[in-house]
């Protein structure tokens, strides 16, 4: 019996019963469930009353709730814990799905019926959220298609299939080149400069593939610190060059040419439905509205961070002719001088501080800063299936002990896992046909360094405050409080999807919070508060230089979103133009960034990468409001809960960010919080 064919999984909570569900299991429950979907289409279209919200829009929203639980399992899982078996049917299924999407989206009678609905419906009569469901269905329809002639709905359609088979491919290959590459070493010399713990952790993962010594790769807790300690030159430029290279070698695993068949596919999409290039149609739907108001708000802060970036990197090609190099600095050398600068002008690295975030302590530590502003609570429950042995899954109770939602928690890197961090949901929330209120199931994904056989996981300061960006991506899926999926949630717009989880990482530099849940993993001792103090005093070393690095990568993203004709040339030329404004050390021939940039070419921010700073210039005002009236005010965090983070896409969100903060924002905070005021 297929598990998936069920309703009721028979589980607490009707959590996804990880245990029974195999790849084998998910085609055949999606072929089950487009028929029921086809069927419900059916319906709306012959069903004969005038066509009115309810037997039409909500109909409609509903019809795909069982197919969006099947591909959140199985995209989350292909990114979490894949195989040959789910990377195959991931494949097969992908631009299947994509099909049936177009199958709706370009249904010639359900949109007349749809339009009907939207022309006719008195909007006053509705409430906040209907009418957005209703505008959105019909601006979804209207932009995805619903207007072009049969001969261009099936181009459309074609357009659509192929983009999603290129995605997943896109993805296979980064994990692969990631898994290719091992960095072996025998000699002990070649480990100078790296602590202790780092050389524990290579030596296990020497152990656990069979070889002797010790074994890097690049993955994120295995390369960072080799690039930031190892003395050995040769070394971190040969890393450097494997991480920077992913997709541009000569074998089956090449993206470049995948980008160029996403980017001119996505033109061609653009063009038929009557824009000039992707951008322009992505940010229709987003704050920035459009293409130069996000290249103006690109320019204002590239101008602010580059006189900083420039003084910065002046001063640490002075520091490392200091330190005795003998050579200009490259990209490859920069975490480790800029780490040796940092302890000299700070007193202060990554392996004084770790021992004081072991990562159980954090997890807790976060929790309770949840339940400091919100009252809610969270129990760890052993008895729900997860997919991979290491996952640890929570309940979440709300101030008056309602069960909200659960969480599920994977922190550890593995073959089978994509790199980085992310939120994701098993099930959005929503209100179901019999009015009952259905929470989500929020997962939350991380690459943290594996606890050795003498030590638990610690995190450097950089991982505390990327569990905390998750974790506020984590209550924004949480508090979700809205009738529809479709609108529930992290369903809002790109460029706004970011600020619940970039607000959450200021508490990281906070003193208040920092004394609370720093202690020694072996002692139990209080971080030391001359150790608080320099964390907080280093927190903007090389701020001009990351935000340059981050700005790099948002004009990338709009210079492969503003191309308005074929591209066929060289990738790396392209892309060596396009960030050329923040070249800051020498450009290293033969690397790029393109063929491993996930985020847009498979993940959802093609034309939205400048989301990130976009969202900082919200996160930093909203934290100002906190400062000014305390950052543990329980009056602030309920209005940020009820204005942002429960409503998900009900309202515009600059709509949502004012009843919130009572303005909208301005940029002073985030240069003065930047230090690049």
């Amino acid at each position: 019996m297929n598990p998936l064919f069920s309703d009721n999984f028979e589980t607490p909570y009707n959590s996804i019963p990880f245990n029974k569900v195999k790849p084998e299991h998910l085609q055949p429950a999606f072929e089950k469930y487009f028929e029921e979907s086809r069927k419900i289409i059916s319906e709306i279209i012959e069903n004969t009353d005038l066509p009115d919200f309810n037997n039409t829009i909500v109909a409609l929203e509903r019809s795909g709730y069982k197919i969006n639980l099947l591909a959140g399992i199985m995209f989350n899982l292909n990114l979490a814990e894949t195989n040959p078996e789910l990377q195959s049917v991931t494949k097969e299924m992908s631009p299947l799905l994509a099909d049936f999407s177009n199958e709706i989206l370009l249904n010639k009678a359900l949109f007349t019926k749809i339009k009907q609905v939207y022309e006719t419906t008195e909007k006053s009569l509705l409430d906040t959220e209907d009418k957005r469901l209703l505008e959105k269905t019909f601006d979804d329809f209207a932009r995805n298609g619903a207007n072009l002639s049969d001969e261009d709905k099936a181009e459309y359609r074609k357009i659509s299939m192929e983009l999603a088979a290129f995605s997943v491919q896109f993805d296979e290959n980064v994990l692969a080149e990631t898994n290719n590459f091992l960095l072996h070493i025998t000699n002990e010399e070649d480990l100078q400069g790296l602590p202790d713990d780092i050389k524990t952790m290579a030596a296990e993962e020497a152990k656990s593939q069979k070889k002797e010594g010790w074994v890097f790769n690049l993955q994120f807790p295995s390369y960072m610190p080799f690039m930031k300690y190892a003395n050995n030159r040769k070394l971190r430029e040969k890393l450097y060059m494997a991480y920077a290279t992913r997709g541009i070698h000569n074998n089956k695993n090449n993206n470049t040419e995948i980008i160029k068949q996403i980017v001119n596919l996505r033109i061609k999409k653009s063009n038929l439905l009557g824009y000039n290039d992707y951008a322009s149609f992505v940010l229709k739907n987003r704050m920035a509205e459009s293409k130069e108001k996000v290249d103006e708000f690109l320019k204002q802060l590239l101008d602010a961070s580059l006189p900083k970036a420039k003084q910065e990197v002046k001063e640490m090609q002075e520091f490392s002719k200091i330190s005795g190099a003998e050579f200009d600095l490259q990209i490859w050398d920069w975490s480790f001088y800029a780490e040796k600068l940092k302890k000299e002008k700070f007193d202060i690295d990554d392996e004084m501080t770790r021992p004081y975030f072991e990562l159980e302590k954090v997890q807790n530590g976060v929790m309770n800063l949840a339940t400091e502003l919100y009252g809610i609570r969270f129990t760890e429950n052993k008895n729900i299936p997860v997919y991979q042995k290491d996952v640890k899954v929570f309940e979440v109770f709300d101030k008056d002990d309602s069960y909200l939602a659960l969480l599920y928690m994977d922190y550890f890197p593995r073959a089978s896992k994509k790199g980085g961090a992310w939120m994701t949901e098993y099930l959005q929330q929503h209100i179901n046909t019999e009015g009952e209120n259905i929470r989500p199931h929020v997962s939350l994904v991380f690459n943290f360094s594996k606890p050795t056989h003498d030590k638990p996981s610690l995190l450097t300061f950089s991982e505390v405050t990327t569990l905390l960006h998750e974790f506020g991506h984590g209550l924004h899926g949480i508090f979700s409080n809205c009738k529809y999926q479709e609108l529930a949630g992290t369903n809002v717009f790109r460029d706004f999807v970011e600020l619940p989880s970039q607000f959450l990482e200021n508490w990281a530099e906070q003193k208040e919070w920092l004394e609370k849940v720093a202690s020694h993993y072996e002692t139990g001792e209080k971080i030391p508060d001359g150790l608080v103090d320099k964390i907080i005093e280093s927190r903007n070393f090389n701020a001009g230089y990351f935000s340059m690095r981050q700005l790099s990568f948002g004009l990338l993203d709009m210079k492969w979103h503003t191309l308005n004709g074929v591209y066929d040339d060289d990738i790396i030329k392209f892309e060596t133009e396009a960030m050329k404004p923040t070249q800051l050390l020498p450009k290293v021939e033969g690397t790029a960034m393109s063929p491993s940039f996930s985020h847009i070419f498979s993940g959802g921010y093609a034309a939205g990468y400048y989301s990130y700073k976009w969202s900082e210039l919200l996160d930093a005002d909203a934290f100002c409001y906190f400062k000014e009236k305390g950052i543990f005010s329980k009056e602030l965090a309920e209005s940020f809960r009820e204005n942002i983070l429960s409503k998900g896409g009900t309202e515009h969100p600059m709509t949502l960010y004012k009843k919130f903060r009572g303005k909208e924002p301005g940029i002073d905070a985030l240069l003065e919080r930047s230090g690049l005021k």
